[in-house]
């Protein structure tokens, strides 16, 4: 017989216990949408969530006209911290020293956080409800997590790319170093594109031609790679309806970056009836409107997870909350929910991190 110490014993519990914890989706339930995450465990130690400008009372915006804000009752970046990536706190505003003006009567929209060379670089969107000619994407930089983010400017917009809708940045950087943007939101001439950037990440490259990778009603890109294909996921449907939101996450996947993405029947992304769903809505109703996914983050058990937003039945569907689910692989290379499967998790296992 082996015995073991009365140390590892304990440890074998506490490993036990971790593993043993559950949660419950939506892991915050306040206005939350279009979230993105930073893994900063390895500077401050925590973990990192920004989303879309919101009120400081946590409610969804009333109207969908930015002009008719009050400053004083907005956060133009909310910044929140966790350790666990389930119990967030509220940390601030990340543009609290000065919001980005380039377009006027807009709200920040849809952040990708990134770490750089020294800091932290976060693209973002200037957004207006359907005024499509308008709207661009831009960069910040700052030296924290936290903020405050100093504000670079425009990288996309439709007045330099002639992309519609030119929201929705998302940064990824390949294995070779090389940066690339993808963005895009739903209309014509929209859809989701990519182009590669300069190597500070701030600008198209000198003469780098854009490519369309998706049908027009799709929007909010992240790319990720893995075992040398290119994932491209994405969100299809109404975003923004409450109840009769019929936003989904769909996903495709690549040799090249630049495309064709295709699902798992060969059919194409850029195929308007494209629709390889991996996230929806619950059939209770509990959860709506899924979508908008976050870069995916690995707990301390080597697990990776997806952060999302979601209209939750709790609050009446009053606004996006933030929730969060375990990713799987198929043998044959296709990412899903293992614990929840194709709708928000709950009372399933929790992400494991060490005490």
């Amino acid at each position: 017989m082996r015995f073991r110490t009365a140390a590892a014993v304990v440890s074998l519990f506490a490993a036990q216990a971790l593993a043993a914890q559950e949660y419950s989706n939506p892991v915050l339930r306040r206005d939350c949408p279009d979230p993105t995450i930073l893994d900063d465990r390895k500077g401050s130690g925590y973990f990192y969530l920004y989303s879309t400008q919101s009120q400081k009372d946590g409610d969804a915006f009333a109207s969908k006209d930015a002009s008719a804000d009050h400053p004083e009752d907005i956060i133009n970046l909310p910044v929140y911290r966790s350790e666990n990536l389930v119990d967030w706190e509220f940390v601030g505003d990340g543009f609290a020293e000065g919001r980005p003006e380039w377009v006027r009567n807009t709200r920040i929209w849809a952040p990708d956080i990134n770490r750089s060379e020294g800091g932290y670089l976060l693209y973002y969107a200037l957004g207006a409800w359907a005024q499509i000619f308008r709207e661009g994407s831009g960069v910040a930089v700052s030296d924290r997590p936290e903020g405050p983010f100093r504000d670079l400017g425009e990288v996309v917009s439709f007045k330099s790319t002639g992309v519609t809708n030119s929201i929705d940045p998302a940064l990824f950087v390949d294995d070779d170093g090389r940066k690339y943007l993808f963005w895009g939101s739903l209309g014509p001439g929209s859809g989701i594109w990519v182009i590669e950037l300069n190597g500070q990440g701030l600008k198209p490259a000198e003469g780098a031609k854009k490519k369309r990778l998706s049908a027009s009603n799709m929007e909010a890109a992240y790319a990720f790679k893995r075992d040398g294909w290119y994932y491209l996921f994405a969100s299809k449907g109404s975003c923004c309806k409450h109840e009769e939101s019929s936003y989904r996450l769909v996903v495709a996947r690549s040799r090249n970056i630049f495309g064709p993405y295709k699902g798992p029947d060969g059919q194409r992304m850029t195929a308007g009836g494209f629709d390889n769903v991996i996230m929806d809505a619950s059939q209770d109703g509990e959860f709506i409107g899924t979508g908008h996914c976050t870069q995916i983050v690995t707990d301390g058990a080597g697990q990776q997870w997806m952060a999302y937003h979601s209209y939750w039945k709790g609050n009446g569907y009053a606004n996006r909350c933030l929730c969060i689910d375990r990713i799987g692989w198929t043998d044959d290379g296709w990412p899903y929910f293992p614990d929840a499967g194709s709708s928000p998790g709950v009372n399933v296992p929790a992400p494991v991190f060490n005490e």
